[in-house]
Parts: C-alpha cells; structure tokens; sequence
C-alpha cells in the first residue's frame, strides 16, 4: 500500500501491512509458514545472521517470516516507534523486554499497580540473576528520581494500573529517567496505539498484550514491543537469544484483528463510560475506578495524554460477605468470570491488590471487581447486573 503516514488512524489500521499488488491483488496477505529457508548461493548463507531488513530475505522460520514482517511493521508504526517485536504472548514482551536490558546488579524500578505475572517474573527471575527490584507509588510523578539509585538501569510503567487504574505521569518520569540515562519501559495495553502514543511522551520501549484489543476476538495470545533506534539491538538480541517468535497463523489473525480495532474500541468506550455512569448510581457500589470519569483519581493526566479510554474499569462494592458476592457473580449470563479482557465478550474478576502491594497499601474494606466491556447491547448488560445485584441484596437479607 501507498505511504500511511498521512491517513487518520482509521484509515492507517486498514492499510498497514497490506501489499495485494506482491500477492495477485489479494486483500489479505498470505500466512508464510515455515522453518527451513533456502539459500541460492554461498554469499547468500553467510548473510543468514542479519535481520531481514539487512539481507532483503527470510533466512529462518524462528527470525520470521513476511507475515511476521508485516505485523511488526504495523504495530511499529501505530505506536510511533522504529521498530517492533511480536512475541507469543503479553507476558513475554514484558520478560523478554526487561532481560533485553537489564543485568545483573542492574537495579529495576516497577509500579506498584503492575500486571501480576511481571510483577512474579522481576521478583523471582530477575532477582535471582542479581537484578535488585523496587516498587513505587504509581501517583509518585517526578519525584520518582528520589527512589533512584547509581545502579538504577529502568522503569517499567503501566498506566492505568490494570486493577486500580491510577493513571502515571509518564512525560514526568520520563524526564527524570533520562536525566539520569535511565529506560523507561511501558505496558500500554489498555489504551492501546489509538489512545496514547508512548513515544511522544517519552517512553523508551513500549510493551502491550496484542492478546487484548489488538487481537479483539478472544482466539491469541501474543505480546509486542516496539522501540526506539537506539533500544532496537537490544531488544532484538534479546528475543533472538531466547528463541522466541509468533507463529505465523497468529500473526495473521493478529492483523486480522488490527482492521477492526478503531470501530471496536470506539464503541466499547462509549458502552465502557455509560455502564460506569450507570454502576455509579447503584447504592450498591462505593466507587468506579475509570480514568475517563471526573471524580476518578488521575483524571486531569487522563485528559492530558489520553485521546480516548478503553472498555476496561473497576468498581469497588460496599463490604459484603463472598455468599452475597458469589449470588450475585455465579449466575451472571452476559459476563463472564474469565482471565484477559478486550474481546467481544464481557468479562468480570473480582480482584484483590492487598497481598502483592508493596510501596502502597490497599485498603479499602470493600470488593473490587474489573469489568471488561464487550460488544453486547447496553441495556442487556445493564439487565446482567441488575439481576446480580438483586440477588446479592437477598442473599444479605
């Protein structure tokens, strides 16, 4: 397809990575499976430890394939980086990005709302190579560079928090990092390339779970990182060295998937703040936790580097005894208890930060729970929870 650059972001997630004119006119790009790739000539093989980019070929299934090519091309330039890795899930982006550039007797900084299984990875994996790691308070800004140590090496933000949905300072932290030649490293999965640029405000390498609203379907697990020139060795030695690649079917789907994220996501804002406006009224909840809402904490940086909010939110309800919380969980129809969030379907957890925090304390007395928002009618999720919340107050009674 012609240069994107210019088109809107609707426009740009229909074209990027689709060349039909290289594959008989077709719309869709092919999937190129395969692990052997041959080599015409002795020239030719002795370049087959250059990325593609370098040598203009496929060399080997793992170091990928164009369709593999085309999904990193896309994701890169969604986000306004140089360049980008997919991998086989969002975990993996968020390991093999901090093994990229970290060492041992690095020190790492983490925010105190982090996704769990990073979270479990840099205590138990990273700490046990040497890396020393540290929580911070996500509402710390700049004055994170108190917390900075000589063998500081990176941050790593995630904003909002995937339970609490503190909303960071990112362009703060990042002015202070890189005062001190520090990384600073993001989880930008819930606002996703279409709500926040991570590169504009500063961030180094961005990391997001393409399983969630790039994917939409609930059907992938995959993860990317995209970066700037000057973390793109790193970053691609890193995943080189460990092995790791997506397989070409899912990176199909992935794209697949990106064709339809601004009409997606769009549409589950909009469904997302009129269920919060709605949960808000209910005298059975204490709180919404949605950074698009007024009255939530981080709203005035919300408005400031956010152009637009997900389907993803919290509540947090008024103590109740789990009897009343499994009647009113147990029975829901439209929304399921499940892991991951950002497909067609709506989700919800109940949650509990208080055993993980460390830098902050969690405590309010009452249950959190996350909605993931989906693609169903408003009024029928609406109903979901009515019911729910009828069956929670009989069984209180």
């Amino acid at each position: 397809m012609s240069d994107s650059k210019h088109y809107r972001e609707a426009t740009r997630l229909t074209t990027l990575g689709r060349t039909p004119d290289a594959y008989h006119g077709l719309v869709n790009l092919p999937v190129h499976r395969g692990s052997t790739v041959l080599f015409p000539t002795l020239a030719a093989f002795e370049q087959s430890h250059l990325r593609p980019d370098e040598t203009g070929r496929v060399t080997y299934g793992l170091n990928g394939t164009p369709t593999t090519f085309a999904v990193e091309t896309a994701v890169a330039e969604l986000e306004g980086a140089h360049g980008a890795c997919v991998v086989p899930s969002g975990l993996a982006a968020i390991t093999a990005a901090l093994l990229a550039v970290l060492k041992a007797g690095d020190h790492l900084l983490i925010t105190d709302s982090a996704y769990g299984p990073g979270r479990r990875f840099s205590n138990h994996i990273l700490a046990r190579f040497g890396v020393e790691v540290d929580y911070y308070d996500p509402l710390l800004g700049a004055d994170i560079a108190k917390l900075f140590k000589p063998n500081t090496r990176a941050i790593l933000t995630e904003s909002p928090g995937s339970y609490t949905f503190e909303v960071q300072d990112i362009p703060a932290i990042a002015e202070a990092a890189h005062a001190h030649n520090i990384l600073v490293l993001m989880d930008n999965t819930w606002a996703t390339p279409l709500y926040f640029k991570p590169f504009a405000h500063g961030v180094d390498i961005s990391i997001q779970a393409a399983t969630k609203y790039m994917s939409g379907h609930s059907d992938l697990l995959a993860g990317t990182i995209t970066f700037t020139k000057e973390c793109e060795p790193l970053i691609r030695q890193a995943v080189r060295d460990l092995g790791i690649s997506l397989a070409p079917d899912d990176c199909y789907l992935l794209l697949r998937g990106l064709r339809s994220m601004d009409v997606r996501l769009k549409h589950q804002e909009k469904m997302a703040l009129d269920l919060a406006e709605w949960l808000a009224a209910r005298p059975e909840v204490k709180q919404v936790l949605h950074p698009a809402r007024p009255d939530c904490p981080g709203h005035a940086l919300w408005k400031r580097d956010f152009t637009g909010a997900s389907g993803l939110f919290s509540i947090i309800l008024h103590p109740i005894e789990k009897p009343a919380l499994a009647a009113f969980l147990d029975p829901l129809s439209l929304f399921g208890m499940g892991f991951s969030w950002g497909g067609f379907e709506s989700l919800i957890v109940p949650c509990n930060p208080r055993p993980i925090r460390t830098a902050t304390a969690w405590d309010e007395p009452g249950q959190l729970l996350r909605l993931s928002v989906g693609l169903e009618h408003i009024d029928d999720l609406k109903a979901d929870l009515a019911a729910g919340f009828e069956r929670m107050k009989a069984a209180q009674a």
